[in-house]
């Protein structure tokens, strides 16, 4: 017991060094490493407070608990997906896209945020799917459309590609592969999602 409270003292004195906006930047980023080391049901704001090279007290005081913690770490850290370049065709434009996507998901945050989801049920669960839907599969899908009607104007993607299930194909295929079979997503992956999969399904006169 000495011994943790010598080493909160040492640690709040580190932090003192430390203020506002730094300090918890620190605090943000040392959650994230500490879910990619000991996952969701690991984490504690104890161990959290040691990788930041801070007391605990530094930590309550912003965070009551660690689903606040680790919903404003993701939040802070989750790649803003916020336009995709218009390279002149749908197929380069796809490209672009499932590299951006595949970023983001294999970010230190994005795989974090995977981490938590398959670990975390009830209502901490529940939070956390808000979460990845609106820093995540929202900002997709919107860049999803974004491409599929650029390829409608230009006439390399058939008319009635922009809704439904269609949208779906690319973030399902993604998150499939990688939580079934591991993937990665290579860059040769990529390549095949996109030549074999997509680009036929939005050619116009597939069916």
């Amino acid at each position: 017991m000495a011994n943790t409270r010598t080493e909160d003292a040492h640690h709040e004195r580190t932090a003192c060094r430390r203020h506002g906006a730094v300090l918890e930047r620190a605090i943000l980023e040392a959650a994230l490493a500490e879910l990619a080391r000991v996952g969701w049901n690991g984490l504690t704001m104890e161990g959290v407070a040691a990788a930041a090279r801070t007391g605990k007290a530094a930590v309550y005081r912003r965070w009551s608990g660690k689903e606040d913690l680790v919903a404003d770490a993701l939040r802070a850290a989750l790649p803003a997906l916020d336009e995709v370049p218009d390279l002149g065709g749908v197929r380069e434009d796809l490209h672009a896209l499932c590299r951006m996507i595949r970023d983001a998901m294999f970010s230190a945050s994005g795989t974090a945020l995977r981490s938590v989801l398959h670990e975390c049920d009830g209502a901490g669960g529940e939070r956390f799917h808000g979460l990845i839907r609106t820093g995540v599969i929202d900002p997709g899908t919107r860049l999803i459309r974004m491409v599929l009607d650029r390829g409608r104007e230009r006439g390399d993607v058939r008319a009635d590609s922009g809704d439904g299930l269609v949208v779906d194909v690319l973030p399902a295929l993604l998150m499939y592969r990688s939580k079934v079979h591991g993937s990665e997503w290579p860059d040769t992956e990529v390549a095949e999602l996109v030549d074999q999969v997509l680009v036929p399904l939005l050619r116009p006169g597939a069916r």
